[in-house]
């Protein structure tokens, strides 16, 4: 049996679904539903039991952790202007921390969702070597919830059978439709051009980036699920470690956009604008993940570019007639 936590969310419910294509269908998905829109991403999902994040840990649902053979954690508050850190540090640290003394108890693989968020500014590089990692110094308290336990995971004397840490870059893709602000920008250009026929861009705020040439490591999300599940797979305790999970490729928010209008087969029209001022101090202007680690690792694994996965999002999800899910 799988567990999955966030199974209901973004990255999550991608999982889930690829695992049903490999015929996995005996997956416990762990997760807070509440009043959000995030059930609907549960339609056309084969599991066989969903159980709340708060009662997870409970007495009573101790006979389905006996029954978990490897565990998907990406349930966690990823809203990178969440600011209330109590919050983060119970959701995002201490849960984890359970879920991988869990992982140890039962000696079962263990793969969970870090970010490049890590990184903060970047001026360290992005390189998912262990040794930069006491010295990075994240933007915002998501992102040092994030740093706070991949430390600890590194300290632990005691680990799972094995293990990964996945820094997520900038992830886009279907799925993702119940996170408001926090969607990509392929979603809400979609929106924009159906609507106004124009996608507004943030002006750059910053010496030698010009207006829409902020860069970043776009991944898409299906690439991301069928690499954690390859990795699952790995038996090779060696190999456990933190992992960089981007393309390795720096693109441009303009270059993304233009990709979402050829996809949509629409005139290109960019209006840029002004940055918020609460956003500047904590905005990454360069991302690009150093997958050297991974690609030694997993030699034959390929991902797709950013216009062939922008293109498959827009034509088979968010232009499908019959609805942008699953």
């Amino acid at each position: 049996m799988h567990l999955v936590t966030g199974g209901a969310g973004f990255i999550g419910s991608v999982l889930v679904r690829e695992l049903n294509l490999q015929g996995i269908e005996d997956i416990i998905i762990v997760d807070r539903l509440e009043s959000s829109s995030k059930w609907l991403n549960l339609r056309g999902l084969k599991f066989s039991h969903y159980i709340n994040a708060d009662e997870f840990f409970l007495d009573e649902n101790e006979r389905w952790h006996n029954r978990i053979q490897k565990i998907f954690h990406m349930g966690a508050c990823s809203s990178t202007t969440e600011m209330d850190m109590d919050y983060l540090m119970k959701n995002n640290v201490e849960y984890s921390q359970k879920l991988f003394q869990l992982a140890i108890s039962k000696d079962i693989p263990f793969i969970y969702a870090s970010s490049a968020a890590t990184y903060g500014d970047g001026e360290l590089g992005y390189c998912d070597d262990y040794s930069i990692l006491p010295t990075l110094k994240p933007l915002n308290p998501y992102g040092y919830s994030k740093q706070l336990f991949d430390e600890w995971v590194l300290k632990q004397y005691k680990k799972p059978r094995f293990w990964f840490g996945l820094k997520f870059f900038n992830v886009y893709g279907p799925q993702e439709y119940h996170k408001g602000s926090m969607r990509s920008v392929v979603h809400q250009a979609h929106g924009q051009i159906k609507e106004t026929g124009r996608v507004k861009l943030f002006k750059s705020h910053r010496e030698g980036y010009a207006d829409g040439e902020q860069l970043r490591d776009f991944v898409y999300v299906k690439d991301l699920t069928r690499a954690m599940i390859l990795m699952g797979e790995r038996e090779e305790r060696e190999q456990s470690g933190i992992y960089n999970m981007g393309t390795g490729q720096a693109c441009s928010f303009k270059a993304l956009v233009e990709a979402t209008f050829k996809s949509m087969e629409r005139e290109i029209d960019i209006e840029y604008i002004p940055m918020p001022e609460h956003l500047r101090g904590q905005y990454q202007y360069y991302t690009k993940a150093d997958m050297k680690k991974f690609h030694n690792t997993f030699r034959n694994f390929k991902f797709l570019s950013l216009e062939e996965g922008v293109d498959d999002y827009v034509k088979n999800h968010l232009l499908n007639e019959s609805g942008p899910y699953f």
